[in-house]
């Protein structure tokens, strides 16, 4: 306690702050003029300006007591930790000492300490004044001291204890199965001396058969052997080819869309459907967004009812959805008609495909979140009536990950916050918070409520990740 009041200095502070500034107050103020300063006017000419100006000697700040210069800095959250540490000083003290004197005498101290911060909070002397947060702490500490009741002895002096020690072991668990899942990770699954096939370098007459080797090559060259698509590779292959054009045209074409690291390679099967032959047969693409065609297809020609591969490659600059259109150009052979033109349908790339779960510290998230100017919120509308099974359709939909323990996110309250994190391949960061409820006055089968607010530092991911979740918020029935 005698620690305490020296670096809080005398009390009242307020009254002490007063008459330190009355007594700095002196009817001789000293004068000195500026340094004289040539100026240049409208006209060409010179002008002298010189100023007076007068200043009084201040107390330096720095001989303030420590306590109180936080204090006076505005910074009344040390006030708040002050005041929950004298009430635990308090409570420990009329447990040991049984002079009631002594007692009432040291609880009153403590609580003109309180006051008197209190006090200084509310007055116009601080830089900043004191949030609500800290006026409700100190109330209570307070309330603590002037009732000293039997529960809230327990609860300072031992609960509180024990909820530190539990979050304390809880965080160095997670830090222990984390470091756990790193040494997993270092785990070698490719071979430093196992062959990759480029496709550029490959023949043509190869391509059909070292087309399935390039693509686990290729997966396996990237780290990606865990994902799903590798496991199931045809399954993956029929999820992702895409009608381009329809039954009844002259041409039909479907493309499989295949996502590597910073490129896209289409596949467009072309197959002529008329009994005449198609000549300079060319698929013309063009892009929008941060995507770039690196070569045009070359020209084919189709014999009656037959069908051939085209390749084009699309090279990808940032985590963006973008869309790839363009249409089949082709002349019939023996007509002097003008080149025939078939659309085709938009391809659209998905964001998901560049996003990966990643985490990262708490002041981190802070940080990027106080940083990152670009802001998305969206709106929770789904089917679902689970908190939890909420949150984790999203954290599947989106690709992120939950930096929020799963010990705070156990049990049921009616609400759910957490913190979302995830990383592009192109090093871009994509944080969101889920706020969520469950509006129980509306029953059992009521779906969740809330909104997702996604932050991100560019614009394009921001509104594609919020598309996706908008897409993707209603589960499906099965």
């Amino acid at each position: 306690m005698t620690e305490v009041r020296r670096s809080l200095g005398e009390i009242p502070i307020v009254e002490n702050e007063i008459k330190k500034e009355a007594g700095e107050l002196k009817p001789e103020d000293e004068v000195s003029a500026g340094p004289a300063q040539k100026l240049v006017t409208e006209m060409g000419t010179y002008v002298t300006q010189s100023a007076l100006s007068s200043s009084r000697p201040s107390k330096k700040e720095e001989d303030r007591p420590p306590l109180r210069g936080f204090l006076m800095d505005g910074d009344f959250f040390v006030g708040a930790s002050l005041a929950t540490t004298l009430t635990k000083l308090a409570l420990r003290y009329v447990s040991i000492v049984q002079d009631k004197k002594k007692q009432n005498s040291f609880v009153a101290e403590a609580m003109l300490i309180m006051v008197t911060v209190l006090h200084l909070g509310k007055s116009s002397l601080p830089k900043k004044p004191i949030t609500d947060d800290d006026v409700e702490r100190i109330s209570l500490c307070l309330k603590v001291l002037s009732e000293c009741s039997p529960l809230m002895n327990d609860i300072f002096n031992k609960e509180c204890r024990r909820s530190l020690s539990h979050m304390l072991t809880v965080r160095l668990e997670e830090e222990k199965l984390s470091q756990k899942k790193e040494s997993e990770k270092r785990n070698v699954t490719v071979q430093a001396d196992d062959p990759i096939s480029f496709m550029q370098l490959t023949a043509k007459n190869e391509m059909s058969s070292k087309e399935d080797q390039f693509q686990l090559s290729l997966l396996a060259a990237m780290g990606n052997t865990q994902r799903k698509e590798a496991a199931d590779p045809l399954a993956s292959k029929l999820n992702k080819v895409t009608q381009l054009t329809g039954f009844s045209d002259p041409v039909y074409a479907e493309a499989y869309v295949h996502v590597n690291q910073y490129d896209i390679v289409l596949d467009v099967l072309v197959v002529n459907q008329t009994s005449d032959t198609l000549q300079n047969c060319t698929l013309e693409l063009a892009t929008l967004g941060d995507l770039k065609l690196v070569e045009k297809p070359s020209p084919l020609t189709l014999a009656p009812h037959d069908f051939a591969n085209i390749k084009a490659n699309v090279k990808v600059a940032s985590t963006e959805n973008g869309i790839i259109f363009g249409n089949i150009v082709y002349d019939v052979s023996g007509a002097a008609s003008d080149r025939n033109c078939v659309v085709l349908s938009d391809i659209h790339i998905d964001i998901m495909d560049y996003i990966q779960p990643a985490s990262c510290t708490d002041a981190e998230f802070r940080q990027m979140w106080a940083e990152f100017e670009w802001e998305n919120k969206v709106t929770v509308n789904t089917n679902i009536i689970d908190l939890n099974e909420y949150l984790q359709h999203i954290l599947r939909s989106t690709n992120m990950k939950c930096l929020t323990p799963e010990k705070a996110l156990s049990g049921f309250c009616g609400f759910m916050a957490a913190n979302l994190y995830a990383r592009s391949i192109f090093g871009e960061d994509a944080l969101a918070n889920v706020s969520i409820e469950k509006p129980i006055h509306l029953g059992p089968d009521a779906p969740v409520t809330g909104h997702i607010r996604i932050r991100a530092k560019s614009q394009g991911m921001a509104l594609s990740l919020g598309d996706k979740i908008n897409l993707s918020q209603k589960k499906a029935n099965i």
